[in-house]
Formats: C-alpha cells, structure tokens, sequence
C-alpha cells in the first residue's frame, strides 16, 4: 500500500531504475520503491527529473507536486485517464441530478461544520461549540442560509483571535494555505484515478477553477490542518513548518470502522461520495472521525 510522502529538497536529479525512483545529490544516493510512495513532493527549482520516471510515476498513480521559487505548491501532474472507464463515468458525472448533489453537498457541509465544533471542543471554546452546533440545525438544502460561512468566522476567531482574518498575510495563514494545497491535490488524485474530471463540481463552479470538485469534496478534512496549526502557531512558516504540515498525511485516522493512514481514507471517503453520486444514497458516504 502506497503512504510515503517523498519530499525533494534541494540540488538533486532524480530518475527510474527497477522499480524504484532514485534520488542523486552530491554526496548521496537514496532509493525509494515506487510501491511505497503516494505523492512526490518536488519542493526545490533546483531538482531535474526524466521523462522515464515521470511515466512511471503516472502508471502508479503517484501524486506528483511542484514547488516554486518561494517552495510553496504550485502545480501538479495528473494523467490523462486515471480509469479504463473514464468516459463512462464522466457521462455519470455529467448525468448527476442536481437534487442528488444537493443533498450530498449539504452533507459534506454539515460534516465539515461538525469536525469544526468538535475540535472547538477540544480547545475548550464552548460556546463557539453550542453555537456551531446551532448552525448545524439551522442548515438547509445546499446550505442556503450560509451556515459554513458564518461558522467559519467563528471557528477561526476562537482558534486564532478576534482580529483574525483569512486575508491577513501572516505565518498563520500561510500555514494554512499550504496544507490545504496539499490536501486538495490529495483529492485530485483520487478524483481523477477514479476516471472523474476535477473541473465539474457540486457547489463550487468558477469557471477559473480547475479544481471544483475536489474542493468540495475535500471540505470535512480541512480541520485536520487547522489542527497541526494550531498545535504549531507558528510565529514563521519556513521548511520545519512544512515538514510538520506534509506529515500530516501519514497520520491515522478511523473510518469505516478501522484506522487508516489519512492518504487511504481519502481514497475511502472520495470513494463512497461516488457510490453515494451514482446510487443517490447519501447513507452510502463514509466520514472519518479523528480520535488521536
């Protein structure tokens, strides 16, 4: 089973060799069987990589992300067909009825409002807790109201102050910007090698993003990264940082009655949204609970 985040730093050529993907620097060699990996994350400019490990990457499904400049994620690589059966499950998604997504999407708002409260509960905020728990009442088909809004503010401003905002450039945010990029392409791997597109979503649909769908579906586990932050608060957000915030995915978590690395329960969960999708059985959705 595939659960190594393989992070490059630095000068250093990486190619394919048996099976395994070979990492070159100056004063070292280091070997990595491609079985184990589940995403390559290429965090230098500095790194070279062949063409031959690029395919070989994509016939395993790894995740393959590049860092820019300022090493933060900026662009990833998918293949063209992550199913023998693509076409016909983009003709399922295409067919989706919007009652049907309506009703999932309430669901995965409502979840992501939970995981929130719960977490406030741990922090030992209750009455953003009794307050997040009225929201959830208060929900309505594809969250009307804008209860995941309104939840929001409070839940950041409990964790982080008052004077907090997601528009603020600080170490905070950056932190949290750069765990979500790496949960969403998570999700985008997941999507496409199931034989979906990314682009058609349920609730999310701008037309500059690539990525709607995952950005639905990726929603419940946001609070997974809002909780390594909280933990770290960092007063910088440099290479530590990240590391922190990538290890993330190696972490378990409970779903469908049995701990799983958090990279597997991605694929646990995006795959029950599907049968939940094509079947219009929203009981067909597996949440994870975090309970470490």
């Amino acid at each position: 089973m595939s659960w190594r985040t393989v992070v490059i730093t630095g000068n250093a050529k990486i190619d394919f060799k048996m099976d395994y993907l070979v990492v070159r620097k100056q004063d070292s060699i280091q070997k990595v069987h491609l079985s184990e990996i589940g995403t390559l994350l290429v965090e230098s400019t500095a790194v070279s990589l062949t063409a031959m490990l690029l395919c070989e990457l994509m016939k395993h499904k790894i995740k393959v992300v590049f860092c820019d400049e300022k090493h933060n994620p900026h662009s990833e690589l998918l293949p063209y067909y992550g199913s023998h059966d693509t076409s016909a499950k983009i003709k399922k998604q295409i067919a989706w009825s919007p009652a049907v997504k309506e009703l999932v999407w309430t669901e995965i708002v409502t979840e992501k409002i939970r995981q929130q409260m719960m977490f406030l509960q741990e922090q030992g905020a209750c009455q953003e807790k009794v307050l997040l728990e009225q929201y959830i009442q208060e929900i309505r088909g594809s969250d009307e109201t804008n209860r995941e809004g309104h939840a929001a503010k409070v839940y950041f401003n409990a964790l982080f102050g008052l004077d907090f905002t997601r528009s603020k450039e600080n170490s905070i945010n950056a932190a949290l910007n750069y765990g979500y990029e790496i949960l969403l392409s998570y999700f985008n791997r997941e999507i496409v090698n199931n034989g979906y597109v990314t682009q058609l979503g349920l609730f999310h649909d701008n037309m500059f993003n690539q990525f709607n769908l995952a950005s639905d579906f990726m929603e419940p586990f946001r609070p997974l990264v809002d909780k390594c932050v909280v933990r770290m608060m960092p007063g910088k957000f440099e290479h530590e940082e990240k590391m922190e915030l990538i290890g993330l995915f190696g972490k378990d978590v409970l779903i469908d009655g049995k701990r799983q690395f958090l990279s597997n329960a991605i694929k646990i969960y995006c795959r029950s949204l599907f049968e939940a999708l094509n079947e219009g059985d929203i009981s067909c959705v597996k949440f994870y609970r975090d309970e470490l």
